[in-house]
């Protein structure tokens, strides 16, 4: 069912069922009026005839010989009957109006009562030895009320219908700046990163507008990202796997050759590293592609076991090379709002570079220390060649290697700056004062709760 419809048949029967209920209301309240009316004119009619029959100084006489009633002609369709009351039982009728029943019998006061084959409203007034009757039949007034009904009632339907056309150009006018809205989307082509062009919608829908232009903001950053990481994969991959078929060529001729056993087995070591590189830039693609899509989860987490768990497991690439880590500030550290596995792949990878640039045998040291802003600084220290101020600054873009000589593909740091600025860090290559780089991550303190 569509919106428009639903509106029109939710406010339609609202205001059906209103106005069906204030019609009945004034249909009963009108139906009791003319009623009341009818009655009045009852009573108003004996009271007249009563009048007119006391200015006969005998009313007795007023019956005509044979002792039969005095005709007498109607007016307004009003019945009469004039009686005499000879003791408490007999009452001698004296004049009737032509074609009322006989209402003798009819009780002092208002009633209802069959007569034949029709239903008679009576009103009965007696003074002295005098009644008069007055009467109208019931038919009359059923008529007079469907005639009412009538006259009431097709104004109201008309009305109604009226304003269920109203209401649907209403509703249509109304849904206009959504049709507008769908127009537009349905009209964009694929690919189109444009914004939404100012739509004239009301209060109500702005939100609605709002909602639709940041989800299609969310939709071209996570198209941006595919596309970085397809282009970055493409570009990163080609040298390695160029590499991995050429050695796997030679092997394939040294195999061929008597004697090119040394050589066979080089090309064989040179292709294994070349997919190691592979499956290591992978890795690496899919925690950067990994960092910049998933939804943010802000977990309390300890960096000194973080640093701890870099360390060992890094143990299996560098060996003994993992014991120059040394930790400082443990005592002093402070949980970080960063989930532990992100915690984790941004210091593997601060301590991995910090293991590859610097010479062997000197120190690498990971300093945790608190800050007055609410932030923890975690700086990880070599004694490595260091960074030019260019060189810093472009550290942290991908791919962008300071020695090439050197193993590595250019997306650690770019990882780490990822997660750093999700969690609301930030991640500077420093200048020592001595040989080497600092690499500085400052992350938020997690809020430490208090027990009840």
């Amino acid at each position: 069912m569509s919106l428009r419809l639903r509106l029109l048949l939710i406010i339609g029967m609202s205001l059906s069922l209103l106005w069906a209920a204030v019609a009945g209301w004034m249909f009963v309240d009108a139906r009791q009026s003319l009623r009341d009316a009818l009655d009045n004119r009852l009573a108003a009619s004996a009271r007249m005839v009563a009048g007119l029959v006391a200015q006969f100084p005998e009313p007795g006489n007023i019956a005509a010989a044979g002792n039969k009633p005095l005709g007498v002609v109607a007016r307004d369709g009003v019945a009469c009957e004039v009686s005499l009351v000879r003791g408490e039982v007999v009452i001698e009728a004296l004049a009737r109006t032509a074609g009322s029943p006989d209402l003798a019998q009819a009780l002092v006061g208002f009633g209802t009562h069959r007569y034949g084959n029709k239903r008679w409203r009576t009103y009965v007034l007696r003074q002295g030895n005098i009644q008069i009757a007055t009467a109208d039949s019931i038919d009359v007034r059923e008529a007079l009320v469907k005639e009412l009904i009538l006259s009431a009632g097709l104004p109201f339907v008309v009305a109604l219908l009226g304003s269920l056309i109203v209401l649907w150009i209403g509703i249509t006018r109304g849904l206009a700046p959504v049709e507008r809205i769908r127009l537009l989307l349905a009209g964009r082509r694929p690919g189109d990163d444009s914004p939404l062009p100012e739509v004239k919608a009301p209060v109500e829908l702005r939100p609605l507008v709002h909602t639709i232009e940041q989800l299609l903001e969310r939709l071209q950053a996570a198209i941006v990202r595919e596309r970085r990481f397809t282009d970055n994969a493409a570009h990163e991959l080609r040298t390695p796997l160029t590499g991995v078929k050429t050695h796997i060529q030679v092997a394939k001729l040294a195999s061929q050759r008597p004697g090119e056993g040394a050589t066979l087995e080089a090309a064989l070591v040179k292709a294994d590293e070349g997919v190691r590189q592979l499956q290591t830039i992978l890795q690496r693609l899919l925690e950067l592609a990994r960092q910049e899509g998933q939804p943010l989860r802000m977990e309390a987490s300890d960096p000194v076991d973080a640093v701890y768990a870099a360390i060992q497991a890094m143990q299996p690439l560098y060996g003994g090379a993992t014991s120059r880590v040394v930790v400082q500030g443990a005592a002093d550290s402070r949980p970080v709002r960063v989930a532990r596995p992100l915690l984790l792949a941004a210091l593997q990878n601060l301590i991995d570079n910090a293991i590859r640039y610097a010479p062997a045998g000197t120190p690498i040291t990971v300093h945790l220390e608190p800050q007055s802003n609410g932030t923890l600084r975690i700086s990880v220290l070599d004694e490595g060649p260091g960074l030019d101020a260019e060189g810093r600054a472009q550290a942290v873009n991908r791919f962008w290697r300071g020695d090439i000589k050197i193993p590595g593909n250019g997306l650690g740091l770019s990882i780490v700056d990822a997660i750093a600025r999700r969690h609301g860090g930030t991640l500077e290559l420093l200048e020592r004062d001595g040989p080497g780089l600092e690499a500085s991550l400052v992350l938020p303190i997690a809020l430490e709760t208090t027990p009840p």
